[in-house]
């Protein structure tokens, strides 16, 4: 194989390798977190693309093959010559944006490649006025090309890269720190020797350190070295793509971990609820005795005992015997009136019957009867069928929020908003009571304001507690109209 041949391989070779290295940049670069780096690293893979395409041009040069060269060889030599400057301006933008201790990297990436742009610009036009085409114009231009843009644009990589090792060791990626450590000293020996070592011109010092003395010295053309350095360089910068692919992992990793506490922390949660649940059952049932004894227990005594007495009265006295049956009418009145407010506190049959707004009604009036709270209640929107169990469990938070601010709020004034909303039904309970702080630990768990949003949570809806001391408190649930998940009614309003 001669020698123009083994050329054209180095050229073909050192154009794959930044044309691969630009091309795994493109795909990966987005999935890292670092701004700086993803920022760095796009003007990287545009320089590894460029210069691929200048480095393939050389190539199809040394096989006669460019199209139209003949033609206008002008054209040709001052596109290759503006691929071959702006492709280095890329890899100082790349080098600039990852220099260490420079904060503002989107101004760094700019003015280093336009600083470096206008030197090269105004020795262009000085050497344009100095040479010809017949005394070595375009080796002139090529030269301070690589002097005066692509030595110092790949010391600013090696740098830049320097500081990313520096990062990467930071966080603990040591693997990728002696990647970038690599790929540094392959653009140092990249700008240092292979940039230096030019074509000989009349521009020094060219006339003297150029291809010819390196081959004379070494033995191996100085494309050989550049295209070594871009496989070195190009093998470590996508060996380091691959942090993000561990920083992926690490995120995955710490997410699931998240959620696996989060689920832990939730079923620990439920099962708590569950035995508060069945707390609170126990206790209702023994309220439901005891108001059952004391009330309508006695009320019956009571009447059981009148009536035999009244069974004696009729004999010897009529009068007398109507005026207890009157009384005994009274105790069944009472008893009769005991037992209904036992049931609508179980069970209000206005929630069945007349539908939610009217039962936040009937009850806000109960709970003014009971306590000295003045309660409003507002309905906004139109009015739209629920589910069921959506239904049950708005009364249930507004009776569980109503009973809290009567217990714990010292509040004069209560307001319950019921607005009909496109998508969802929202709750409200506000009150102008003393207030608390909604995440100050406690002493114990707060199980009704818990209770209210696992409510919530099983109806795929969300509630929401605001409050702060001396400014009352409110109690936001929103609920869809039709909820995917299902829960019956535990006929008790969990207490606080």
């Amino acid at each position: 194989m001669g020698r123009p041949y083994n050329m054209v391989l180095i050229f073909f070779i050192y154009g794959l390798a930044f044309f691969c290295m630009g091309l795994a940049i493109t795909l990966e670069a987005n999935r890292g977190s670092d701004t700086r780096l993803r920022h760095g690293l796009r003007a990287l893979a545009i320089f590894g693309i460029l210069h691929s395409i200048h480095e393939w041009l050389d190539m199809f040069e040394q096989l006669n093959m460019l199209p139209g060269h003949d033609l206008d060889p002008v054209v040709w030599r001052t596109a290759r010559l503006a691929l071959l400057e702006f492709s280095f301006l890329f890899l100082a933008a790349f080098g600039a944006t990852l220099l260490p201790r420079i904060k503002d990297f989107n101004r760094a990436s700019i003015l280093v490649p336009v600083t470096l742009a206008t030197v090269w610009g105004m020795g262009i036009v000085i050497v344009r006025y100095s040479f010809t085409i017949d005394t070595g114009l375009w080796d002139v231009a090529d030269v301070w090309t690589r002097y005066a843009v692509a030595v110092p644009a790949g010391l600013l990589a090696c740098l830049g890269l320097l500081g990313q090792r520096r990062v990467f060791r930071e966080a603990g990626l040591e693997q990728f720190g002696r990647a970038a450590l690599l790929a540094a000293l392959a653009f140092a020996f990249y700008s240092l020797i292979g940039q230096t070592f030019v074509h000989a011109s009349a521009l020094p010092p060219s006339t003297v350190v150029n291809e010819d003395l390196f081959l004379r010295t070494f033995g191996f053309p100085v494309q050989l070295l550049r295209a070594g350095a871009a496989v070195v360089s190009a093998w470590a910068v996508v060996r380091f793509l691959h942090s993000f692919e561990v920083e992926t992992q690490h995120k995955i990793a710490e997410l699931q971990a998240t959620q696996l506490h989060e689920a832990q922390r939730r079923e620990a949660l439920r099962g708590r609820l569950l035995r508060q649940v069945v707390s609170a059952q126990e206790a209702e049932r023994q309220r439901i005795a005891r108001e059952l004894h004391d009330a309508t227990g006695q009320s019956l005594t009571a009447i059981g005992l009148g009536l035999r007495g009244v069974s004696n009265l009729l004999r010897l006295d009529v009068d007398k015997a109507a005026g207890q049956l009157r009384q005994i009418e009274g105790l069944v009145a009472r008893a009769l009136d005991d037992l209904q407010r036992l049931i609508a506190d179980l069970r209000p049959s206005h929630l069945d019957d007349l539908g939610l707004p009217a039962t936040l009604r009937w009850y806000a009036g109960e709970v003014q009867s009971r306590a000295p709270l003045m309660v409003t209640v507002e309905i906004s929107g139109e009015p739209r069928p629920i589910d069921p169990t959506a239904n049950t469990a708005l009364f249930r938070v507004a009776q569980e929020a109503l009973t809290n601010v009567t217990k714990h709020a010292q509040a004069t004034h209560a307001a319950v908003r019921l607005s009909y909303l496109p998508a969802v039904v929202m709750l409200q309970v506000k009150d102008d009571g003393q207030g608390f702080e909604v995440h100050a630990p406690t002493p114990r768990p707060t199980w009704g304001l818990l209770g209210m949003e696992e409510r919530a949570a099983l109806l795929g809806g969300y509630m929401a507690v605001q409050s702060q001391p001396g400014h009352g408190a409110c109690v936001e649930m929103t609920v869809p109209y039709h909820p995917q998940t299902e829960i019956g009614d535990d006929d008790t309003a969990a207490p606080r």
